[in-house]
């Protein structure tokens, strides 16, 4: 039967990779989003349509923190499993699991 710490290790490993993308993701749709407003007011488009596209990125920079804070907590989730579970350092999990902790360091809040 299988270790259920590697089934531990493997699903808190998951949400750390899935909230670094998602951290990520809403970074850069703000980034698009501020494009699409300079955009917008160079063209001199409708101030309705620039006013709507601002609220989008309002609403995409809400997510942000709120994606750093779930960020954080997950991987301090991990970063305890890890540190604790350090007899399994030989499986591949273990690695996997090291590896998503050092590439979503960059991406927690300072």
């Amino acid at each position: 039967m299988a270790d259920p710490r590697i089934k531990a290790l493997k699903i808190k490993t998951g949400v750390v990779k899935r909230l670094t993308k998602e951290k990520v993701m809403y970074e850069r749709e703000a980034e698009s989003q501020r494009n699409r407003i300079q955009n917008l007011k160079s063209q001199n488009k409708d101030e309705y349509d620039i006013k709507k596209q601002e609220e989008v990125l309002r609403e995409s920079l809400m997510m942000v923190p709120d994606c750093q804070r779930r960020l954080a907590k997950a991987f301090e989730e991990l970063k305890t499993l890890v540190d604790h579970e350090k007899d399994l350092a030989e499986e591949e999990d273990y690695a996997t699991a090291v590896q998503i902790l050092e590439e979503a360091k960059s991406e927690l809040p300072t």
